[in-house]
C-alpha cells in the first residue's frame, strides 16, 4: 500500500526528529549534545506567522493573486503545470479555517503565512545548529538562530509573497526548508543507524510531493546529493535505499492524477483542460514529464501553452539576467530607501552590507562542518545562479530602457521566482551577524556590551514595512467589482491580460458576483481548450444568471437562447494565424464591420470575431480598455466608456449620437463616454479602496490599473465642465488627482518617470 507506506516513513521521520545528539565523526552532531531546540523555533515560527497576519492582505491581490485563491476555493485548475498540490491544501487550509469566519480570500492568504512561517520553524533549526557547531549550545545560538529567522522572514520579496498569496511558491519555501532540515538532520546521526535513511527518503518524498506544487520543490536535489556523497556515499549505489527513493517518487508524483480527475468534472476554472482517456496515458505523462503519454496532460505539464525556448537560447545576454537578479537582491534590504526599481545608491550599502554578512554566514557553516557548507553552498548557488540560467528570464521590466520593444521586456517583475534564495540569503546573513556579536564580545568582554550589533538585524523590518504591507489594500477586488459592474447582464468582457481577469474571476467565483457576466481573455483563445470551455460555459444549461449586485444601475433580463460561440471542436481546429486570405465581413448587432485581405489576424483576434458575431444582439460586448485588444481588433472607433469597460457600439460616428453620448478633448484620448451611465456608476456603485489616498503603489506594472480610474474620471470632469455642473467638475477632478498620484507611486512612493 503506497500510502500506508508514506504515512509510516513520515511517521519515522518525525521521531527520528527527537533523536538528539552530539558531533559523530563525519562532522554531524550526535553524542550528549541538547537535542534540536524544537519549542524555540516553534516561538519564532509564531512570530513570524504573526508578523505576516499584522500585514495581511484582507482580501486579493494582483496578478495570480485572483486565480489561486479562487481555484483552491472551487477545486479549480490554474494555469499550467496545474499545481494540485497547492489547489487541494487550499482547499483543505480553507475548510480547516472555516469556522474562524473569515473570509475565502483570507483563509488563503493565511495559508501563505502559514506556510513561510513553517519554512521559518525549520530554518531556525538548521541555523542553530550551525550556531552549535561554532560555539556550542546556550543562549547565544538560541539568539542568532531568531536573528537568522527574522533577517530570511523580512527580506522584500519573502514578506510581501507571505502575506498574500500571490503564488504557489511560499509552499514550496517550506519544503526546502524541511528537505534542508531532514538532510542535516540525518547526517547528525551515526553510520550504522539505519533509521537515518528515513530520513533522506522523506526528504525524496517530499521533493517530489513538491513537484506537483510547483518545480522550485526539487531545488535542493543536488545539494541533497552533494552531502550524501560527501558523508556517506555508498548510500547511493545501495539497491534497497534506491528502490525506496524511487517508490517516494512514484507515490509523490502521483499526485498529479488530480488533473485530469478534477478536469473530467469540468470546473469552471480548467486552465489547460487535462483530461485523459485512460489511466496508462495519463501515467506515462505524469512520470515522464510530459514527454509521451496524455497529449493535454502531457502539455500541461511541459507548459507548452507559454513556449518558452530551450536555455541555449537566450531571451537576454545572461549577463543582463544576473544584472536583473542582482536588483532583486537589491530589494531585499532596504525596498522603502527609494522607490525606484532598478538598483539604488541609497539602497546600495544596505546591499552590500548584506552581502557580506551571508558569504561570513556561508563561511563559518563551511569552516565548521564542510559538509553542511557545500550543501547550503550548492542549494544556495542553485536557488540563484543556476536559477537565474534556468529561468532565461527576457530583459527585465524596469531595466534597459533602451531597449524599446516591450514584447523584449518580462511583463512584469519577477523577484518572487527567488523567494527561496532571499529566505536563505538572509538566514546566513543572520549566521554572519551572530558570528560579528560573539567576535565583538570576545573583545568587548560580554555578550551584553557587544549586543547592540544585533540591532542590523531589524533594519530590513523598518524598511521594508511600508512596501511589503498589504494590510487595508483592497485595490483588486474593488477593481473587479467596478468593472464587472460596469457590464450590463449577460455581457462578453474581452481581457487584455492577467491584471484584468484574474480578480474578476476571484469576485465570480468566491463571492458570487456577476458571474453572468463572460470574461474572455483574449490570449488564451490561442489554444485548443479555451474556445471550447466559452461554448460550454455559455450555453443555456450552464450559463449562470444575472443576479444584482448592491446598488445595482441594471434591469433583469431573459438569459440568452443560445452559446456565446456556435464554432464546433472541428472548425476551432482550422482557424490559424496570420494575413487574411481573402476580405470577410463580422456582422455586430445591425452593421457588418469589413477585414480586408491581407489583414494580419491571429487566430485568438479571429475567434473573438466569432464570439461578438455569435453574441450581438443578445449578449451586450465590452472590452477592459478601448486600446489593447479592442484597438488590434480594429474597433476601438466605436469604443463607449460606460465607466471602466469600453463597450462596443458599432454605429455610424458621422451622424448624431445618442444623447448622453460626450466625445471627450483629444487630449483625455477622444474617445466616446455615456456620460449618464458613467456617472452613475461612479456615484453610486463604484468603490476604491485601497487606491484613493495610497501611500505607495508597490507595483509598477500594475500602474495602468489607476492610470484607468484616471482617465474616466477625469474625462467625466470635462464633461461636468461642458454640461455646467460646477460640483461634479471639482469632485469628479480631485479623483483625477487622486487616481493619478497612485498611478505615479502614490502620496509618499512615487516613481521618478
Amino acid at each position: 500500500m503506497p500510502w500506508g507506506f508514506v504515512h509510516g516513513l513520515l511517521k519515522a521521520a518525525v521521531r527520528q526528529l527527537a533523536n538528539p545528539g552530539g558531533r559523530n565523526e563525519s562532522g554531524g552532531m550526535t553524542g550528549n549534545a541538547p537535542g534540536p531546540p524544537y519549542r524555540f523555533a516553534a516561538c519564532a515560527s509564531a512570530g513570524v506567522f504573526v508578523l505576516y497576519a499584522l500585514t495581511l492582505a484582507p482580501t486579493t491581490a494582483w496578478w495570480d493573486t485572483s486565480e489561486y485563491i479562487a481555484t483552491g476555493y472551487i477545486l479549480g485548475i490554474p494555469h499550467p503545470p496545474g499545481n494540485p498540490l497547492f489547489v487541494a491544501l487550499a482547499r483543505t487550509w480553507s475548510l480547516l479555517l472555516a469556522p474562524l469566519g473569515l473570509s475565502p480570500a483570507v483563509r488563503i492568504n493565511l495559508l501563505a503565512a502559514g506556510t513561510s512561517a513553517g519554512a521559518s520553524f525549520f530554518f531556525y533549526l538548521v541555523a542553530h545548529r550551525t550556531l552549535v557547531q561554532l560555539r556550542g549550545p546556550g543562549r547565544p545560538a538560541l539568539i542568532g538562530a531568531g536573528v537568522a529567522v527574522l533577517l530570511g522572514a523580512s527580506a522584500f520579496t519573502v514578506w510581501s509573497q507571505s502575506n498574500a498569496n500571490e503564488k504557489v511558491y511560499t509552499v514550496s519555501l517550506l519544503i526546502v526548508a524541511a528537505v534542508s532540515w531532514l538532510v542535516l538532520r540525518w547526517r547528525d546521526l551515526p553510520a550504522g543507524d539505519a533509521r537515518g535513511q528515513r530520513l533522506l527518503v522523506a526528504s525524496v518524498y517530499l521533493m517530489a510531493l513538491g513537484a506537483t506544487n510547483h518545480l522550485m520543490s526539487v531545488l535542493p536535489a543536488a545539494a541533497f546529493l552533494t552531502v550524501v556523497a560527501m558523508t556517506r556515499a555508498r548510500l547511493l549505489f545501495q539497491s534497497a535505499f534506491v528502490g525506496r527513493c524511487v517508490l517516494a517518487v512514484v507515490v509523490g508524483l502521483s499526485f498529479n492524477f488530480f488533473l485530469p480527475i478534477r478536469a473530467e468534472q469540468r470546473p469552471v476554472i480548467n486552465e489547460g483542460d487535462p483530461l485523459c482517456d485512460g489511466f496508462v496515458e495519463a501515467a506515462a505523462a505524469i512520470y515522464t514529464n510530459g514527454a509521451t503519454g496524455c497529449p493535454a496532460l502531457a502539455s500541461s505539464l511541459r507548459r507548452e501553452q507559454y513556449a518558452k525556448p530551450p536555455v541555449t537560447q537566450r531571451m537576454a545576454p545572461f549577463t543582463h539576467q544576473l544584472h536583473n537578479f542582482f536588483q532583486y537582491f537589491d530589494w531585499q534590504w532596504s525596498r522603502g530607501m527609494d522607490p525606484d526599481e532598478p538598483v539604488s545608491p541609497r539602497r546600495l550599502p544596505f546591499t552590500l552590507l548584506f552581502l557580506g554578512l551571508g558569504l561570513a554566514g556561508l563561511w563559518a557553516a563551511w569552516e565548521r562542518d564542510r559538509a553542511t557548507g557545500a550543501y547550503l553552498i550548492v542549494l544556495m548557488g542553485t536557488l540563484s545562479f543556476g536559477l537565474v540560467f534556468y529561468l532565461n528570464f527576457r530583459y527585465g521590466y524596469s531595466l534597459a530602457p533602451e531597449i524599446t520593444d516591450l514584447r523584449a521586456h518580462e511583463v512584469r517583475e519577477r523577484d518572487y521566482f527567488f523567494i527561496a534564495c532571499f529566505a536563505l540569503w538572509g538566514v546566513m546573513a543572520g549566521l554572519g551577524l551572530t558570528r560579528c556579536w560573539l567576535w565583538l564580545a570576545d573583545r568587548a568582554g560580554s555578550m551584553r556590551n557587544a549586543s547592540p550589533v544585533l540591532a542590523v538585524a531589524v533594519l530590513p523590518f523598518f524598511l521594508n514595512l511600508a512596501w511589503a504591507n498589504r494590510a487595508g489594500d483592497y485595490a483588486a477586488r474593488d477593481y473587479a467589482y467596478n468593472m464587472l459592474n460596469s457590464v450590463e447582464p449577460y455581457g462578453v468582457l474581452f481581457t487584455n491580460g492577467d491584471n484584468d481577469t484574474f480578480p474578476l474571476w476571484y469576485l465570480q467565483e468566491v463571492e458570487g458576483i456577476r458571474r453572468d457576466v463572460t470574461v474572455i481573455v483574449i490570449q488564451y483563445l490561442y489554444t485548443a481548450w479555451y474556445p471550447r470551455q466559452i461554448r460550454e460555459l455559455t450555453a443555456p444549461d450552464r450559463q449562470r444568471p444575472y443576479v444584482p449586485s448592491e446598488g445595482s444601475v441594471y434591469e433583469d433580463r431573459e438569459p440568452p437562447p443560445r452559446a456565446a460561440l456556435s464554432l464546433t471542436d472541428e472548425q476551432i481546429a482550422l482557424i490559424g494565424n496570420g494575413p487574411l486570405p481573402d476580405s470577410f465581413g463580422v456582422r455586430i448587432g445591425g452593421t457588418v464591420v469589413q477585414y480586408p485581405a491581407g489583414m494580419q489576424l491571429g487566430r485568438g483576434h479571429r475567434i473573438a470575431l466569432a464570439i461578438i458575431r455569435d453574441s450581438s444582439p443578445e449578449r451586450p460586448i465590452y472590452f477592459a480598455s478601448s486600446g489593447g485588444e479592442m484597438a488590434t481588433l480594429g474597433l476601438s472607433g466605436w469604443a463607449v466608456r460606460e465607466g471602466l469597460a469600453a463597450r462596443l457600439h458599432v454605429r455610424p460616428l458621422d451622424g448624431p449620437q445618442p444623447p448622453s453620448y460626450r466625445r471627450m478633448p483629444r487630449e483625455f484620448g477622444g474617445e466616446w463616454v455615456d456620460y449618464e451611465r458613467a456617472a452613475r456608476l461612479f456615484d453610486e456603485v463604484y468603490s476604491y479602496r485601497g487606491i484613493l489616498d495610497r501611500a505607495v503603489w508597490q507595483d509598477d506594472s500594475a500602474s495602468n490599473i489607476p492610470l484607468q480610474y484616471y482617465l474616466v474620471t477625469r474625462a467625466l470632469a470635462a464633461a461636468a465642465v461642458a454640461e455646467g455642473d460646477g460640483e461634479r467638475a471639482e469632485r469628479y477632478a480631485g479623483l483625477a488627482q487622486d487616481f493619478l498620484e497612485a498611478e505615479a507611486g502614490g502620496k509618499e512612493g512615487r516613481r521618478s518617470r
